[in-house]
């Protein structure tokens, strides 16, 4: 009898292939949810303290605890977190407006409107969610133009709720400039508050309301 063959020897395992892009996430990784959240509100913080060009990603992953790359796993660059820090800020905004303004009663006068629309806004600015606004007051030009024509929008929805009131206070004889004009004016002036108020200082929100009607009104209570 002939000898049979001896077995080809086994080929050897290939190594498995290495997968490209993120990792899977495994049992041990936090809700997506909850990783994306402190990643927004450490931006937007940072990037109100230190600015938009002086923010890396790693600063951001390491404010909210984080390794350095994490950012990258729930935003595709920094700028992508900028307008999800913007977009959340003019949200939280305009929903804040739409609240106050349902807040008052039926026949509200147009100054008591008015009053609404300043002591909202001074919130949202000083508020508990205070670093979300002023990022984009002073990083708007760090948008790029697609990410800017839809803040624009939104801004502007926000910004025509002051119309009403000021028109009518206009009739009125109260508020001498032009409407228009004005709104320009008293959002400016508001807005350049983020630079100045202390809210440990003498006045609360409710006393930069009053002063902030006192100025542009004429102090008609």
């Amino acid at each position: 009898m002939s000898k049979p063959p001896e077995p080809l020897p086994a080929a050897p395992a290939s190594a498995p292939a290495r997968r490209r892009g993120r990792p899977p996430k495994t049992l041990a990784d936090p809700d997506e949810g909850n990783r994306r959240r402190p990643l927004i509100e450490a931006a937007a913080r940072l990037f109100r303290t230190r600015g938009f060009a002086a923010t890396s990603t790693r600063d951001i992953a390491a404010a909210a605890g984080m390794q350095s790359g994490s950012p990258f796993y729930h935003f595709e660059s920094k700028g992508a977190l900028l307008f999800v820090v913007v977009q959340e800020g003019m949200a939280f905004a305009t929903q804040s407006q739409r609240d106050a303004l349902a807040r008052l009663p039926d026949g509200a006068s147009p100054r008591e409107q008015l009053k609404s629309l300043v002591r909202q806004h001074f919130e949202v600015l000083h508020g508990p969610r205070a670093d979300f606004i002023p990022v984009m007051l002073y990083e708007w030009r760090s948008l790029s133009s697609t990410q800017r024509e839809q803040i624009a929008a939104i801004k502007d929805a926000y910004e025509a709720c002051w119309a009403p009131a000021l028109q009518a206070l206009h009739l009125q004889g109260v508020l001498k400039a032009d409407p228009g004009t004005a709104r320009l004016f008293i959002l400016g002036a508001l807005n350049w508050s983020v630079q100045w108020f202390n809210p440990r200082g003498a006045y609360s929100l409710d006393d930069l309301t009053e002063q902030a009607l006192a100025l542009f009104l004429g102090d008609v209570a």
